[in-house]
């Protein structure tokens, strides 16, 4: 590390002019690890967004393949960081080697697949609609539409990927690719793996010659407000509570300009058990459900929460099996103590509830965070019992068991939004499925089949996102390359001579783009 360590990253300079210091704590240990963070101040946070806000127009003015240069030389600098990094990362979150270098790969793949997207075109959405001089009653203008980034986007850090959602995480990556510069907020929980990735993103910025301010990072658990709230960031990304996600959405809509907050915040994501597959293979399922429950200590947005079947005899067995699975499971370190803590209190909440029964897992002793299994009573689903609805973060799910179909389907509609929703079925039970799909389409961003939602894909294709509370806007995603448009806008040219155009709109296509030419696609220039 530099001897600028714990210091803000604005405008390409480190700065630290306050007082108060910050330190990062052994996950493992609880000790407190060398160095200090020094918290932005007021003046600080402003200056990192003024920075973003100057580095905006020479950024977004760049090539794509500019911009893709940079995100292809940051995947590049996060690549070559060596075994010291891997340790500093392990000791902040408790996290093995193996997962934290599976992390950067998808980390700087996801870096990679950005800039693809750059390199395609696609993201610009090119539209075109020649003049019309001689329809009647009236010519029509030519009209060209394409998008452009909306401006500074301020990034929050999460707890639970200390690489993949934080510094340079898919939040970040999506911004920079569409010509957001980036004010990034430390997690509290990794400061010293965010220094680390910070210092390799500037250091790719410098090699490819990008704007100073283009990537600024700033310290501090309160400084959150003061980012959101400034006038110069555009649009906020955020992966954590829904306490914390929904209090940023409330700051950024009573602003005087409000702005769009893509918060991922809270989900259960249930797991409906289909009777033929519950007789095929019960105990198997049990065994998978169980494996998916306490993968990473349950610290994944996709954990499986919420297990629903229909009520028969395969059906008591495939929960008793799910208990044995449970029961056997081994405590885990959690990322941090306010995890623990988090996970602690949920845990207590549900055996105080009543209607709701303590099947496996045992007493929390320690600092490991033992897995939980409980049933339910189906009347607190249905009548929307708040703690039933609530994720709680960690190895625990909870299973409910229904009458028949008819009141699966109830059970479903009464549910909030899921980041995900599966389905563990055989040919028979899809064959009878369609009413459960039409449900769980309207209540998830990811339906699976014969799946578990812990793991997420990051493709084209992918959907990580879903209706309130999952998320704050179910319009978006924030893995896949879709998530480029929660940062930006559709500007339109009426009329524009050739060469004040966007080159994705310009005649001769010099992007070779497909672009949409009088309602039909096509990549050919326009004579």
């Amino acid at each position: 590390m530099t001897s600028f360590a714990g210091q803000q990253f604005i405008g390409g300079v480190r700065r630290a002019t306050g007082q108060a210091t910050l330190h990062s704590v052994d996950a493992r240990t609880g000790q407190v690890m060398p160095g200090a963070f020094h918290q932005a101040t007021d003046a600080e946070v402003d200056a990192a967004a003024l920075a973003a806000a100057a580095a905006y127009p020479t950024y977004r003015a760049l090539s794509a393949g500019r911009r893709a240069d940079f995100l292809d030389a940051i995947a590049e600098a996060l690549d070559a960081l060596g075994a010291d990094f891997i340790e500093t990362v392990c000791r902040e979150t408790a996290l093995p080697p193996a997962r934290i270098q599976g992390e950067r790969a998808r980390t700087s793949g996801q870096l990679r697949l950005f800039a693809t997207v750059l390199r395609r075109g696609d993201f610009a959405g090119a539209r075109i609609d020649r003049a019309q001089p001689q329809r009647t009653p009236l010519p029509r203008p030519d009209i060209r539409q394409c998008r452009m980034g909306l401006g500074p986007v301020a990034v929050f850090g999460a707890s639970n990927f200390p690489l993949a959602f934080s510094t340079a995480g898919g939040d970040t990556a999506a911004a920079l690719a569409a010509g957001c510069p980036v004010v990034f907020k430390a997690h509290s929980g990794h400061m010293a793996t965010a220094q680390w990735v910070a210092e390799a993103i500037v250091a790719a910025a410098e090699r490819c010659d990008m704007p100073a301010g283009v990537f600024n990072m700033v310290f501090g658990a309160a400084v959150g407000e003061a980012l959101v709230k400034h006038p110069a960031i555009q649009a906020v990304g955020f992966t954590g509570s829904l306490k914390g996600g929904r209090a940023l959405c409330d700051m950024a809509a009573a602003r005087p300009q409000p702005i769009p907050v893509f918060a991922e915040m809270s989900s259960i994501n249930p797991v409906l058990v289909l009777p033929a597959a519950l007789a095929a293979r019960g105990e198997t399922v049990a065994r998978e459900l169980a494996a998916s429950v306490v993968l990473g200590c349950g610290q994944f947005c996709t954990n499986p929460g919420l297990v629903l079947g229909v009520r028969s005899p395969e059906f008591s067995a495939f929960v008793e099996h799910l208990r044995v699975q449970m029961a056997d499971q081994a405590p885990q370190t959690m990322l941090n103590r306010g995890t623990l803590a988090s996970y602690a209190r949920g845990v207590a909440a549900l055996k105080g509830l009543t209607g709701v029964r303590h099947l496996a897992g045992g007493e929390q002793q320690g600092d490991q965070a033992w897995p939980q299994l409980f049933q339910a009573d189906v009347q607190l689903l249905l009548d929307g019992e708040p703690l039933l609805q609530e994720e709680v973060f960690g190895p625990a799910t909870v299973v409910v068991e229904l009458a028949d179909q008819a009141q699966l389907l109830a059970a479903l509609h009464a549910l909030g939004g899921q980041l995900t929703a599966t389905l563990i079925g055989e040919a028979h039970d899809f064959a009878e499925a369609a009413p459960l799909v039409a449900v769980l389409e309207q209540k998830a961003g990811r339906v699976l089949v014969n799946g578990y939602p812990t793991g997420v894909e990051v493709c084209d294709a992918m959907v990580h996102g879903g209706p309130y509370p999952a998320t704050s806007d179910s319009r978006g995603t924030s893995v896949g390359t879709l998530s480029i448009d929660r940062f930006l806008r559709p500007v339109c040219y009426q009329n524009f001579p050739d060469a004040l155009l966007p080159e994705a709109l310009r005649d001769a296509n010099p992007l070779g783009l497909l672009r949409l030419i009088d309602g039909q696609p096509s990549r050919d220039p326009i004579r």
